[in-house]
This record gives structure tokens, sequence and C-alpha cells, in this order.
């Protein structure tokens, strides 16, 4: 007996959904792009927040009671971490209804600490309470998310950080972190060299024991309840793809563009 015209629309509907459904569950997961050395783009910060990356790097060293940013002292940007990170970063919260990212996810803003990390993070806890509405927040080792988590790396001066019982900002750990197994809490990234894990440049296919050692190390990195994250890594798609399949949490890249467009593509296919 033919089917009613309310029937075809609804059997016809849930087969949407159901190839809906059956396309997410088989699309592969987003991977985060974090934005290295993100101040020597022409616009730091929004060129990173166009490219769809949830995380940007900024180097900074105290000069005058100020903490500028840039990779040497001698190549600081015109503008502080206040004015080139901070403050737009708050206004964006602000006119997002409270969320950095349409999508909700929260936004990472890595500050590398060149040196004098004692006297850089006695300086950044006076300018980042200044910013609490919008910081991920931890008292007494309980967490309120924020829509922008900070978090130390460089000259990271640990003790101090733990032993506040107010911090506005988490550190970026290392390899050996995991062995000391320190609260994720207080260190939510493990970051090294990519030398560390991998010698490959990208061309071919990855050596087998090596791409076994990083998954390795992304299995032992997520069963503590921390992302991970490697530096130096060649900026390119093939690699780009490596971590992807192997479950690193970030790729962090310099070519913002051609990363996103690798990205979408990856996604849609």
């Amino acid at each position: 007996m033919p089917r009613s015209p309310l029937a075809c629309t609804i059997a016809g509907a849930l087969a949407g959904v159901f190839a809906s459904v059956s396309a997410a569950c088989h699309a592969p997961p987003a991977v985060r792009i974090h934005a290295h050395n993100d101040y020597l783009h022409a616009h730091p910060l929004q060129d990173a927040l166009a490219a769809g990356c949830s995380s940007v790097e900024a180097d900074v060293f105290l000069v005058d009671g100020e903490l500028r940013v840039g990779h040497e002292r001698w190549l600081l940007r015109n503008g502080t971490l206040q004015s080139l990170y901070l403050d737009p970063l708050r206004a964006r919260v602000r006119s997002n209804g409270g969320a950095m990212q349409q999508r909700g996810e929260r936004f990472w803003l890595l500050i590398d600490i060149k040196q004098d990390g004692a006297a850089v993070y006695r300086r950044l806890v006076a300018v980042l309470a200044g910013y609490r509405d919008v910081l991920t927040c931890w008292r007494d080792g309980v967490e309120t998310n924020g829509a922008v988590t900070v978090v130390l790396s460089g000259d990271r001066p640990v003790d101090l950080v733990a032993a506040d019982r107010e911090r506005f900002c988490a550190i970026d750990g290392r390899l050996s972190d995991l062995d000391r197994d320190p609260p994720a809490s207080l260190v939510p990234w493990i970051s090294d060299a990519w030398g560390k894990a991998l010698n490959w440049d990208g061309d071919g296919e990855p050596p087998a024991d090596q791409r076994a050692r990083l998954r390795r190390l992304v299995a032992r990195t997520h069963a503590q309840g921390r992302m991970l994250r490697f530096w130096g890594a060649p900026d390119r798609d093939a690699v780009w793809a490596v971590l992807a399949e192997e479950g690193v949490d970030w790729i962090g890249t310099d070519r913002l563009e051609a990363c996103a467009a690798w990205q979408q593509t990856r996604l849609i296919h």
C-alpha cells in the first residue's frame, strides 16, 4: 500500500537526520590550532581569531614596569600585553555575551616569559587580576572557568604560581612533568620540542617506532587529564595530519591561513 504524503515527509526527515548523525560520527575531530608567536602577524590576535585558532602565544618581557610583547628585547612590539591581547580579548567576550567563540569553547592565552620569571609573574599577578571577569580562576584549588584561560610558558616561576591561593594562570608543563604528575589544574598542558618525540621532517611516512612513541606520549598525557603540544615541528600539512591522527591536542603554526584551510578540507572530507 502506498505511503501517505505525511509518512513520506516524516521518512525523508528521519533519513536526513540519520545521514547527518552518520556523517558527524565519521567526521574527524577538529584539532585545536595554536598561533605560535602570534604577535609577529600583521594583526596580532585578530588574524588568529579569523583563522579559527583556539590559542595564541605572546612572548613577554618586563620593561619599566610594563609587560611588553616580543621575541627579543630589541624587537618589542608597540604595545603591551594588555593593549595587544587582554583588552581585545575582554572586548570580544563582552560582545559575544560572555564567550570568546560562538561554539562556547574556551580560548587560551599562552604567555611565554622570556626572562626574569619571578619579576614578570609578580607584575602579571596584578595585571591579570584586573581581567578576572573573563579569566579562568583557581581559588584554593577550585577552578572557575572563564572565557579565556592563561597558561605560562618559558621562564615559568612554578613554585610561586603553585603557592598562590588565588591565581589567574596555569603552567605549561614539559614531558618530564608526566613523571612528577602535578595536579592537572596547575599543569593542564604538556609542551615540548618536536625532537623529543620525532625527528621526522614530513617527507614520506614517519618511522613506525617514532609514531608509536608519539602515540604513547598522547595516551600518557591524556590519562593525566592534560593536553599535548609540540614546538618546532615542521610547519606543513603532512605533519599536521600525523599530529591529528595520533590525537595531539594542539597544532602550533605560523601559517595561519594554510593551517585553517587544511583543517577545513579535512573536516569536509
